[in-house]
Parts: structure tokens; sequence; C-alpha cells
């Protein structure tokens, strides 16, 4: 991590002129003869090599213990007396970053009524779960969860901590990972662990053309969040041999400017992070006649039609439909994919999927680098033939 620094004394009207124009995101400007630097910085550095001078990188000579630090968290999601599928996953993923550096798995729960949930979390393998059990806590609320979790990591020091990108972890995460002055990497599709406890935190950036591996050498605990149907969640073991550590919820942690009135459930809706099977659609098949063949072979298979991002755009379909990094994350047993080029932002959305067939005219399209069934052809002839012969088996 580090900071840029504005060399004031070589500031003068024409230079911060030229440094304005210089920046991509608008992030620099010039009032009252003081140049700054505002939030909107993405850390190009575009300023720092072609500035003049004006500007310097300074790199946090901040120091750590590792030593100190030791353990792999995951944030159990809990809500509404039950825990999101993706903190099994995560167990799983932690369990085998474990295993490089020796250290214990751990997982932590907050909420109200905890012991069954806490004791599931045993049988995936977790050697301690540590929980905050509160009737206050029945409720996601930002600043008791806040303080909850910054309690554990100060009183048990794990290395890492890994949270599931649902609504509660995304706004969670990033609040505690500020608190503790660490990094925190977003929708990560891979992780690895090196043996000095650098946790490698690989996702797709710049909309997908580069994966980017990020590390948080400096700082602890290391954060990284990631959705649900990226990673295999363990069998589970009905005789486990974790322990349950329960830990004091004072009055100081349950402080907070929010107050929840009243809780109600959303309609259920598709969510085809959950489909068994998925017909997936793309631009080479987004005429009408074709959309309708694809609902067709879905409902024959029963399962369910999904889209890539540019179906979405076009206002074809709606957005809880789509596959890929600004959509849903599916690992569905079977995924038909009709007329998709294969894109890295939509082939990290479904790239765990048991079996994948593919069917596109071009040969060379990417997704057949994914794909364990290759079909190159015109669809509006091969999927009518399709159809046709799964009604005849039926």
């Amino acid at each position: 991590m580090g900071k840029l620094v504005i060399k004031e004394a070589l500031v003068t009207p024409e230079k911060a002129a030229k440094l304005i124009e210089l920046c991509p995101f608008g992030a620099i400007s010039y009032e009252g003869e003081k140049l700054d630097i505002s939030s909107a910085c993405k850390m190009c550095k575009m300023c720092v090599r072609k500035g003049d001078g004006l500007v310097e990188f300074v790199e946090d000579a901040r120091e750590i213990d590792k030593s100190e630090w030791k353990g792999i968290c995951v944030y159990a999601d809990f809500s509404g007396g039950k825990l999101h599928p993706v903190t099994f996953e995560l167990i799983g993923k932690a369990r085998e970053l474990a295993k490089v550096t020796a250290h214990p798995v751990y997982a932590l729960l907050i909420g109200e009524n905890t012991d069954t949930a806490a004791k599931e979390l045993l049988k995936y393998g977790v050697d301690k779960v540590f929980t905050y059990d509160h009737p206050e806590l029945r409720d996601f609320r930002i600043e008791p969860y806040t303080a909850a979790f910054d309690d554990f990591i100060e009183r048990h020091k794990p290395s890492s901590v890994l949270v599931g990108a649902t609504n509660l972890g995304r706004q969670l995460a990033p609040r505690i990972a500020a608190r503790r002055k660490t990094g925190l990497t977003a929708d990560c599709t891979v992780l690895e662990m090196k043996e000095n406890t650098d946790l490698v935190q690989i996702r797709p950036a710049f909309g997908g053309n580069i994966m980017a591996q990020i590390i948080t050498p400096n700082t602890r605990p290391q954060f990284c969040t990631a959705r649900y149907k990226v990673f295999t969640a363990p069998e589970k073991t009905e005789n486990p041999t974790g322990e349950i550590i329960k830990l004091t919820v004072t009055e100081k942690m349950l402080s907070s400017d929010i107050e929840v009135i009243n809780t109600s459930l959303k309609p259920t809706d598709i969510d085809i992070s959950e489909a068994d099977i998925i017909v997936a659609v793309g631009r080479g098949a987004g005429s009408d006649a074709m959309r309708a063949a694809a609902a067709e072979l879905a409902g024959l298979l029963g399962g369910v039609v999904a889209c890539t991002r540019p179906m979405v755009e076009s206002n074809i379909y709606d957005a809880k439909h789509q596959i890929g990094l600004s959509g849903r994350t599916v690992k569905p047993k079977l995924i038909i994919c009709l007329g998709i080029s294969g894109a890295v932002q939509f082939a990290a959305g479904m790239k765990s999927s048991d079996m994948i067939i593919a069917v596109n005219s071009d040969k060379n399209a990417p997704i057949f680098d994914v794909a364990h069934y290759c079909v190159v052809g015109d669809l509006t002839e091969i999927l009518p033939k399709w159809i046709e012969n799964i009604k005849g088996a039926k």
C-alpha cells in the first residue's frame, strides 16, 4: 500500500492545469493556489509518471509481525436463523489454504440463537466456531456487527478472513477492513496461499481482460469476498472434533443509530444460482425464434433460461437472468450455451459447472476453451433437432 504526495514547492498554475488535464479520472483540482487529489483517484499513477515531478508515490513503510496472526477465518453468513450456503463453500476453500501454512480454520458467527448453526459449521471441518449471541443481534445492523467482528479480530488475530459476497457480506467486509486499515479484494474467483501466509487473491480486472493477482503483504488480516457457487463445499462429517467458543457481547458493541422496526421476507423469485440445468442465450441466439426455442429446450430439460450481459443491456432479459461478473455466478450440473462467444466476464461466472455444452458457428470462439462438449454449427438447424429428439425420447 502507498499514497500520493504532492510537492507543493513545485506547483505553479501552469503545471497544475497540465496535471488536471492529464488525470483520466478527474481526481485533481487546483483552488486557492492549492493542488488537491480527491477520493476519485484510482492510483493509476499517471500523475507520477508524466506530471513533471509534482506528484510522488510513497510506499507505506508499515511492517507487521506475521507470526502473531494465525488462522483462516470464514465469516458465517447467518440471517433469518439460516446459514447461507456460501459459508460452507468458503470453509472448503479455507481448509485447502490452511494446509499450506498449517493454520487452524475458524468460523465467526454473529446473531441470535446460534447454537444449532454453530454445531452445523463444525460438521464441515472447522476447528473453532466463535459466536456472538445476543437478542439484539437477531437483525443485521452494521454498527453492532462491525463492533463484534472487530472485537474478534483484536482478540484472536486471524491471518486471513473470507467473506461471502452476499448482501450482508458486501456491507460488512469493507467496513471492518477499513476499520482495521487493511486491504480487501472483492469477488475473488481464485484464492491461493503462500508459505509466508500471504493470501494471493485473484480476480478479473479491467473489464475481465486480465486476471489480477492481489496480495496484502504489509497488513493483517487479509480480507476477501467470494461469490456463491465459486468454490466447492466439503463433505459433512457427523463426528466433528472442533469446539464452539462463546464470546461476550458488551453494551458498547450494541450501540447503534439504526432501529429495525419490522422485517418481511422478499417474495421468492427465479434464482439461476440454484438451478441444476441452465440454457444460456447469447447474441448469436438473440432472435425471437431462437429465444423461444431456448425456452422450450429449458422446459423439456426441467431447467431455466439465463443470458449474457449484452442481452440484458438490450432489454431482452431481466438482470436476474444474467450470468457473469456483473450478474450471477452459477454452478449447475448442466449448462448449454447457445450463441455465446465466451468472454472472460461470462466464463468466470459459469466455468465451474459440472457439464458445459456450447454451440457456436465460430470454431475459434473462446467458449470452447471451457466447454466439455463443443458443437460448431448453425443454431437454427441444431436447436430444432435437439428439441425434436428430446421430445421423441420422452
